[in-house]
């Protein structure tokens, strides 16, 4: 787990401050530290209390193709919107080609992206069988509590919100288009999530009709 924690957030790092040039960005230190610190506190919680939540989020291997498929491409845009972004940083192109992004958004950022590992935090403290891949295990339950009550797949929503503030957080105009392009991947992999939970997971169908909303209340 420590292992996993420390590559994750290193190859973070890697593309933010390889792509600047230099460790003196002040926005990438504090966007990991906001990852670090919400993912050591998750961590920590969950390791005395149900460490089995944890192997199943440490899971890595996909068994659908089509998941595989959007997971490769998630993981390709979000690394070169982090990339990209440190380049921003270095060459300055969304001040000269746009404008600065305002030091009260990139903090606004900083609070939605926290509010989204809130609600991650609060989805697997919920669902403790939400494992880090498409899978139904043989005493699974259907979920209608908690934030699925409100929407049928909440940790992609708390997955939207780093999403699309990541760039803004990091001071980037110029690395959101590409970071937003992930979100049509989040609604593919959560179509074809549902596809599989329908015919495997007892009760899911009944659960679709009460909790209408996919990911954004009240939208969609």
């Amino acid at each position: 787990m420590v292992r996993s924690v420390l590559w994750n957030h290193g190859a973070v790092a890697a593309c933010l401050f390889g792509s600047a040039g230099s460790a003196r960005f002040w926005q990438a230190w504090t966007y990991l530290g906001v990852h670090l610190t919400a993912t050591i506190c998750t961590c920590a919680y969950f390791y005395r209390r149900n460490p089995a939540l944890l192997e199943r989020r440490l899971l890595k291997k996909e068994t659908l193709f089509a998941q595989k498929f959007i997971m490769v491409i998630w993981r390709v845009l979000g690394a070169s919107s982090l990339v990209l972004a440190g380049y921003d940083h270095r060459f300055q192109w969304s001040r000269t080609v746009l404008k600065p992004v305002p030091f009260w958004l990139e903090l606004l950022s900083l609070l939605f992206i926290a509010g989204g590992h809130i609600l991650f935090f609060q989805v697997v403290k919920t669902n403790s069988f939400a494992a880090s891949v498409i899978q139904v295990e043989a005493s699974q339950p259907v979920i209608t509590s908690g934030p699925y009550g409100l929407v049928r797949h909440p940790m992609y929503l708390g997955f939207a919100l780093m999403t699309v503030f990541t760039p803004l957080a990091l001071g980037s105009f110029i690395a959101l288009p590409v970071s937003t392009f992930i979100l049509p991947m989040i609604a593919w992999r959560l179509l074809n999530e549902e596809k599989m939970l329908r015919g495997a997971l007892p009760g899911y169908v009944e659960y679709c009709r009460q909790t209408r909303c996919r990911l954004i209340p009240y939208v969609w």
